[in-house]
């Protein structure tokens, strides 16, 4: 968990997923649920999951590992996704990201230590014909370059 983020109690993540029980094949609702309250899935959900759910603890971390958009930390304030898809790729998009990770000092996944901004891959924004392409935030960008990234970069960091 990152600095500062304070450890979410058993009964406040009950009192999240507990209202989900009823619905058939509960956990991937309540981990958006989560999601939406925390920004994250706070490594104390997986005890309370796994418990109501009659899993194990590998299970919840297997689904929650599995899909990209569940994250286990706190995301930056903003969050840049770079298309990584086939389309993207062959429109040298490889290039881009690996400078911009360059620029930044950052790895996919990581999230910058002044906390504003975390980059993530992901596998096609439907911008294929507009490759590459980057979502910050939720807005979309096509034919984006090392240049235009840095600078949507440095618009969110002040």
């Amino acid at each position: 968990m990152a600095e500062g983020q304070p450890v979410p109690a058993s009964d406040e993540i009950e009192a999240i997923i507990d209202p989900l029980l009823a619905l058939e094949g509960p956990l991937l609702p309540m981990l958006h649920a989560l999601m939406d309250a925390f920004g994250h899935i706070p490594q104390a959900a997986y005890k309370v999951l796994a418990a109501r759910l009659n899993l194990s603890r590998a299970e919840i971390h297997g689904v929650v590992s599995f899909y990209h958009d569940f994250r286990t930390e706190p995301a930056g304030r903003h969050v840049l996704k770079l298309c990584r898809a086939e389309a993207c790729q062959s429109m040298g998009g490889e290039a881009v990201a690996a400078d911009l990770l360059a620029r930044l000092g950052m790895g996919w996944h990581e999230t910058s230590p002044d906390a504003r901004i975390t980059i993530e891959p992901v596998y096609c924004l439907g911008l294929c014909a507009c490759a590459p392409a980057a979502m910050l935030d939720d807005t979309v960008h096509g034919r984006v370059s090392a240049e235009s990234l840095s600078k949507l970069v440095a618009g969110v960091r002040g």
